[in-house]
């Protein structure tokens, strides 16, 4: 599902939709793109800290959308991403 989740993003830079959340988010510049990944990440602390199981792989997912969002608007790959992965853990 990472994939397609990413494919879906890739193919909405390309190919926008008319009242698209992730085309908003494409189009609202870095700022507001790395403001929801940052957002998200506080949201998966919090439910983390607070040993909330569900709540914390609902926010988990919310990351990783954003997440995909900024590689996706900074021309990253996630191919790029599992890359830098793999070489950091090639022994």
């Amino acid at each position: 599902m990472l994939y397609k989740l990413f494919e879906i993003v890739q193919d909405r830079k390309s190919n926008p939709l008319e009242g698209s959340y992730t085309n908003e988010l494409l189009n609202g510049g870095y700022e507001k793109a790395a403001q929801k990944v940052g957002e998200e990440a506080v949201e998966v602390i919090i439910a983390a800290g607070r040993d909330i199981h569900q709540r914390t792989i609902e926010e988990s997912a919310d990351l990783i959308y954003h997440l995909f969002v900024l590689l996706v608007q900074q021309g990253i790959s996630l191919t790029e991403v599992e890359a830098e992965l793999d070489r950091r853990h090639a022994d």
